[in-house]
């Protein structure tokens, strides 16, 4: 991940609907302030709630005038987004 892309964000362990809500605002704030790097290397199991928390950031980002890309997305949750056909709109990190 390069550094001069954003303030990066890791997220560890599960991102289901029983966690999220534990990040939601923490990756509203970065996304209000400036832009965000999201490191789903570290995630261990994910699912719908993932990317809709994802897609909250971005358009909190967007509003803002800052960006939000993602980084080490796990193999289960890019079937996920491919699956409900939104995988080309999570911008990755180069």
């Amino acid at each position: 991940m390069n550094a001069d892309t954003g303030k990066v964000l890791a997220i560890e362990g599960e991102l289901t609907m029983a966690t999220a809500a534990q990040w939601i605002e923490r990756g509203r704030a970065v996304a209000r302030a400036e832009d965000l790097v999201v490191d789903l290397s570290g995630v261990t199991a994910a699912d719908s709630s993932a990317l809709a928390l994802l897609f909250d950031w971005i358009r909190i980002a967007r509003v803002s005038g800052h960006r939000v890309r993602q980084a080490g997305m796990p193999a289960g949750m890019r079937s996920l987004a491919a699956l409900y056909g939104v995988d080309e709109l999570l911008p990755a990190e180069a």
